[in-house]
């Protein structure tokens, strides 16, 4: 509310005679009858609006969302408790030092007919200060009618809070004395005293009060008190009332700072300026600052709803029990015969009911405004909180047993259909065909590396027939090898043949050369594998039994140990299928081996005929050099087999051309390159699908079919049949602590929040 504004109704209410007046939209202005003011529309409306905010607090409504509220914070010798006094009607306790340590909450109502009083506690914290999902509202005592009881009672009240561990009913009896020499458990508490008066001459209203702020006493406990107020001043639907003496300069006061940091535009600080009759007749300039504050004319303290000054009574006033009327007929007459208190225009700015009336008026027009946004912040809540509760699984309403075995066979047949590929989650299937391909590849790079020259390292590398393709990576266990090292490897390999005959073990020698190098692409394609296989496994363990945690570790552990079982046969398998490549080398694709011999025996053949073409140019790739050579060398054959065929020579291959050629020196060597290179080629297409087909049939496919079998012996092996076992399966299936606990917080949430829910949409279905 624009303070302006609110300053020129309350003038205007002031001189029609009306104290009550209402500037909320919305509202009906009491008519100026000379009716009781209490039976108004607009009284009405306050006291269901104070009454649901009390309701909603009782629920612990302030933990979650920011409920409107009036807090009062002060320093010590602030006269904050002079002011709470006033303002409620009751003496609350006084001690030297710090005498309040945890808040009260002081809701004033005016309609009835009797002055009474009651005391609850509000349990709404645990012994750490944290929120135990749960707000407990404990009555305590009975209804006091003696406003001289109060102060006693709020001590004992005080001492209960602070001893959480002991029953509340052992402080009713106490005396001040014995409460005085307690020995509390805690300094100080967040859990809150909660005072109901009932006062047919008071103004509504409800409000905090703070334990008030220290500086002369330990770290910690000066941060204990700070946090404390900080946690209520922090709420932006917080109306904050400091007591500020006039006896010290503003900028020394502690509550002031800690207000900017929390409201640093001033728009819901309140500043109750205390102790004006401190001020000696001589402190002119003194008096004249805090005039300007109070008009608002000061630069340096400007609050959007002002400041007010109260005149509260000292102690001997407070020994003769005044009433609260003579109080303020003695406040009054302070103002009215004091300069310069008596130049100011806005009377309203001195004195209890003008401050108390205005706040009374600023709450009820905040609750008012923030009330469609309380609704709408806990709908939101009330969604969330069931999203939340809705994701834990309910507790189990089954046999054990049925949900251990229902889960485990569960697990089998999903993971049977990922080895199947049938899942719609293809990822082992996908991920599988990836690493084959790679080995596919690393077969192929252990290629011999055959050029049929005197010095190889002159010569682009000669990798298939039709000279298409180019390895981009080759196995470094490959060697390079030109004629005369086939020589070599000739030469050693010769025992007892007769002449002219090329030694077996020569070619075994070559072709044993690359069949060793497929160990390693075999063992690194099944660590793969394994890799893949251990990733789906534990994404299925944790889907199938993550619920359970305990069932999850003892069950995962079973499944992993088959698993482990599986992945050491396919190791052997795998080793069995590569020891099968190894002598003798055998195949009985005849055709195709004789086909590929003559294709390499003429390819190698013609690479010597025209070894110009094949040669290595200084600043040219092999790549570019060959795709010129070799499309030339095609352009010409093409040609040769097409004059041929006019000749009547049909039928012929480029492979036949060869023969053309006249003898080469060196014809066993290159028979030798042809017969090893034709049977690699044999050989690699064998084993890029032996070794696969192996890992899937001894993996995948033999731990799909066993492990349901495996898992269900495991388990009965574990925990023989019986009363233990029955034990077993229930612990098994027993909810994990953190779950137990999430689930009972979210209920008891839940719970609170649709109570919450119910009395707002209540009080919205009553107005």
């Amino acid at each position: 509310m624009n303070l302006d504004m609110f300053n020129s109704r309350r003038r205007q209410a002031t001189m029609s005679g009306d104290p009550d007046v209402t500037f909320l939209p919305g509202f009906v202005s009491p008519p100026d009858t000379g009716v009781d003011i209490s039976s108004t529309d607009y009284a009405r409306r306050r006291r269901e609006l104070m009454k649901m905010m009390s309701d909603l607090k009782s629920m612990g409504a302030e933990a979650l969302i920011d409920l409107p509220s009036v807090v009062v914070i002060g320093g010590q010798s602030a006269g904050k408790s002079s002011l709470v006094e006033a303002v409620s009607g009751i003496n609350v306790p006084r001690d030297s030092g710090t005498c309040t340590r945890c808040p009260m909450e002081c809701t004033i109502s005016s309609h009835a007919t009797s002055w009474s009083c009651t005391i609850t506690l509000r349990m709404g914290f645990d012994n750490n200060g944290k929120d135990p999902q749960k707000t407990i509202t404990v009555p305590f005592g009975r209804t006091i009618t003696d406003r001289n009881e109060v102060e006693v009672w709020l001590r004992r009240a005080q001492s209960a809070i602070l001893n959480p561990k002991v029953p509340p009913l052992n402080f009713h009896t106490k005396t001040i004395e014995e409460l005085r020499s307690t020995k509390n458990a805690l300094k100080f508490s967040r859990n809150v005293v909660c005072v109901s008066i009932e006062d047919p001459d008071a103004t509504d209203l409800s409000f905090y009060d703070l334990p008030g702020l220290i500086q002369n006493e330990q770290a910690e406990t000066v941060a204990l008190v700070k946090s404390l107020a900080e946690h209520y001043t922090k709420k932006e639907n917080t109306i904050i009332l400091i007591a500020i003496p006039m006896s010290d300069d503003m900028e020394n006061q502690q509550s002031m700072t800690l207000a900017r940091a929390a409201d640093p535009d001033g728009k819901r600080t309140i500043g109750v300026l205390t102790k004006p009759d401190t001020l000696g007749a001589g402190a002119i300039n003194q008096r004249q600052r805090w005039v300007e504050i109070i008009e608002g004319r000061s630069e340096d303290h400007q609050l959007r709803h002002g400041f007010y000054c109260v005149r509260l009574p000292d102690d001997a006033e407070r020994m003769q029990r005044l009433s609260r009327a003579e109080s303020q007929r003695r406040a009054a007459e302070y103002f009215d015969t004091t300069s310069p208190w008596n130049t100011v225009a806005d009377r309203c700015r001195f004195g209890i009911p003008g401050f108390v009336s205005d706040v009374s008026r600023l709450l009820i027009q905040l609750i008012e405004e923030v009330l469609p946004q309380l609704r709408e912040n806990v709908d939101k809540l009330f969604a969330q909180c069931n999203e939340e509760f809705d994701a834990i699984p309910p507790p189990l309403a089954i046999d054990p047993q049925i949900e251990v075995f229902g889960r485990i066979n569960a697990f089998c047949y999903v993971f049977k259909s990922f080895v199947d590929g049938s899942h719609e989650d293809r990822r082992l299937a996908q991920r599988n065909r990836a690493l084959y391909s790679t080995f596919k590849r690393d077969i192929c790079s252990t290629a011999p590396d055959f050029r049929p020259f005197e010095k190889p390292e002159d010569y682009i590398a000669m990798d298939d027939i039709e000279g298409k393709m180019s390895l981009t990576e080759r196995d470094p266990g490959v060697k390079m090898m030109g004629i005369h090292d086939i020589s070599k490897v000739i030469q050693e390999a010769i025992g007892w043949e007769l002449p002219n005959n090329v030694p077996y073990q020569a070619k075994a020698n070559l072709i044993g050369q690359f069949v060793k190098l497929w160990v390693a692409p075999s063992e690194r394609c099944l660590a793969g594998i394994s890799d893949v296989l251990d990733e789906v496994i534990d994404t299925l363990i944790s889907v199938h039994f993550g619920r359970f945690k305990i069932l999850e570790e003892c069950v995962g552990d079973l499944i992993r140990t088959q698993v482990d079982i599986y992945k050491a046969l396919a190791k052997e398998a795998v080793k069995t299928a590569l020891d099968l490549e190894a002598a003798p080398y055998y195949t009985q694709t005849t055709f195709c081996l004789q086909k590929l011999q003559e294709q390499w025996l003429g390819y190698y053949k013609a690479a010597r005929n025209q070894s110009h073409k094949f040669k290595v140019h200084k600043g040219s790739s092999e790549v570019v050099e060959r795709r010129d050579s070799v499309h030339g060398r095609e352009t010409l054959e093409s040609k040769a087999l097409k004059a041929l065929a006019e000749a009547g020579y049909t039928n012929l291959r480029t492979s036949d051309l060869a023969r053309l050629l006249p003898s080469d020196p060196y014809e066993k060597e290159l028979i030798v390159m042809a017969d090893v290179r034709a049977y690699y080629h044999v050989a690699y297409k064998r084993v890029i699908d032996h070794i696969p087909l192996t890992i899937e049939r001894a993996l995948h496919r033999a731990l799909a079919e066993q492990l349901s079998r495996g898992l269900l012996v495991s388990l009965l092996t574990e925990v023989p049949s019986g009363s233990n076992f029955f034990e077993h399966m229930n612990e098994l299936v027993s909810d994990d602590t953190p779950t137990d606990q999430k689930r009972a917080s979210l209920s008891t949430r839940k719970q609170r929040l649709s109570d919450i829910r119910r009395r707002l949409m209540a009080f919205g279905n009553s107005t």
